[in-house]
């Protein structure tokens, strides 16, 4: 079931409304999990970095052995042409996707050439600005490279962030901050994670375990920009709960400041603050 609404469906060449029908039962796709996304954001008129998402799903697809099969700047004209149907007002989560249609060696490793793609537009509210959320640990972990494909957006790590997400919220959290395999910070598990203390901004050094974002990125540049100290590091979760603001970064809602870790709270402060602003300055200058 979708999330969101007025969805609109780029398949086999032609943008088509609703949600369309894409896969077959015997598509590798299907039964081995081959699929790979990304997403962007349309919101207020503005797409923010959508080349640099369009670029990143074709280095999942290689990642994962997937032949991908749209250029990046092609890609990019298919999904502005996908957004003429909507409103200025309204916010899109934009979604491009690869699938294995066939399967090569043994049946499980996917057949060179044989690409599905779609693109998938979907209506999904902007959170208003302050919607907070509060973390909590979880037992599970990402992974590494030697035991999945933390290098590409795709589909089969996901069923393991659903799992820390379960956890937290049978705890009463709204996400879960997540450990890498040497039990450090690595992000929630939806987002990744900055902390401020003492008006530097630090958030894990990119070690292969999680997936550092496209928006991350576009923070680290806009903080560093306005004079402000970004370290990328080594954290703790000590340093998480030593720490005077949290605040998760991810392309869905942009900035979700974050009142709790555990049993310590945090106030919505100044530097979540202007991170947002940064960020949608930044969106609407381009």
């Amino acid at each position: 079931m979708a999330t969101g609404d007025a969805i609109r469906t780029y398949y086999e060449g032609r943008w088509q409304d609703g949600d369309a029908l894409i896969m077959r039962a015997a598509d590798h796709g299907s039964w081995l999990g081959s699929t790979v996304f990304d997403g962007a954001r349309y919101f207020e008129g503005v797409a923010p970095d959508l080349d640099l998402h369009c670029a990143r799903v074709n280095a999942s697809a290689k990642a994962l052995m997937i032949t991908p099969t749209v250029d990046a700047a092609e890609m990019v004209d298919i999904v502005r042409e996908g957004l003429a149907a909507y409103s200025p007002d309204d916010a899109v989560y934009i979604r491009p996707m690869y699938w294995a249609l066939e399967g090569g060696d043994l049946g499980v490793l996917p057949k060179e050439g044989a690409t599905g793609f779609a693109i998938c537009l979907e209506r999904i509210p902007m959170a208003p600005e302050g919607t907070s959320t509060t973390l909590c640990r979880t037992r599970f972990r990402r992974p590494v490279l030697e035991t999945n494909v933390v290098n590409a957006k795709a589909g089969c790590l996901y069923p393991n962030n659903a799992r820390m997400l379960a956890e937290a919220r049978s705890r009463g959290f709204g996400n879960a901050l997540v450990a890498d395999a040497a039990g450090n910070v690595a992000e929630s598990a939806t987002a990744n994670v900055f902390i401020v203390k003492d008006g530097v901004v630090k958030t894990p050094v990119p070690n292969g375990t999680f997936l550092a974002g496209i928006t991350r990125a576009r923070h680290i540049a806009n903080l560093r920009e306005d004079g402000v100290e970004v370290i990328e590091t080594v954290l703790s979760f000590e340093d998480v709960a030593a720490a005077d603001e949290v605040f998760l970064t991810g392309n869905m809602m942009k900035v979700t400041p974050v009142t709790a870790f555990e049993d310590v709270t945090y106030a919505h402060g100044p530097m979540t603050r202007r991170a947002r602003k940064l960020y949608w300055d930044w969106a609407h200058s381009r």
